[in-house]
């Protein structure tokens, strides 16, 4: 299986999109700073993921979950998560 996940930061409340094949060995390396574009926005909490059969699904999803449609799509889907919190389109999502 490979992961299509939405990180959002507790420092600073911004997402943080991306695809891996180990989501659990992927957020530990995020949680750790491993991960260059994550690393001064921790803490981190994994807010939602998509599971995929095939890597380029994975990547194909994450591309669009980046986009305007994308950002709209996770705004609707975490609507409860999201009440009270900055707004997606707010928010930059890397």
């Amino acid at each position: 299986m490979y992961y299509t996940y939405l990180l959002q930061s507790k420092k600073d409340n911004k997402f943080y999109t991306g695809y891996s094949k180990n989501l659990k060995l992927r957020f530990e390396q995020h949680q750790k700073g491993k991960v260059e574009s994550t690393a001064p926005r921790r803490p981190l909490e994994l807010v939602y993921y998509e599971a995929c059969l095939d890597e380029n699904d994975a990547i194909h999803r994450e591309k669009y979950l980046k986009t305007y449609h994308g950002k709209m799509f996770i705004k609707n889907r975490l609507k409860s998560y999201l009440a009270g919190r900055e707004t997606l389109s707010a928010m930059p999502i890397k």
